[in-house]
């Protein structure tokens, strides 16, 4: 593999940059539900909104192999 088709795949697009924020504010958000900082402790939302981390991951990754890239 080539210098140049090396750093390709370092590259980050501005949908890789959405995708990843995306997912850190749903972690985040998990994270302010199950400790209570935004209001009363809801571990079970906590939950739920944590499981969406990887849901958001997933569906990125489909549509960035579904255009081909």
């Amino acid at each position: 593999m080539t210098m140049k088709e090396q750093r390709r795949f370092l590259v980050f697009t501005k949908s890789d940059f959405l995708i990843l924020a995306a997912a850190f504010l749903s972690f985040l958000f998990s994270i302010s539900l199950w400790f209570g900082f935004l209001g009363a402790i809801n571990k079970d939302a906590g939950i739920f909104v944590g499981l969406w981390v990887p849901s958001i991951l997933a569906v990125g990754n489909y549509f960035k192999i579904k255009a081909g890239r």
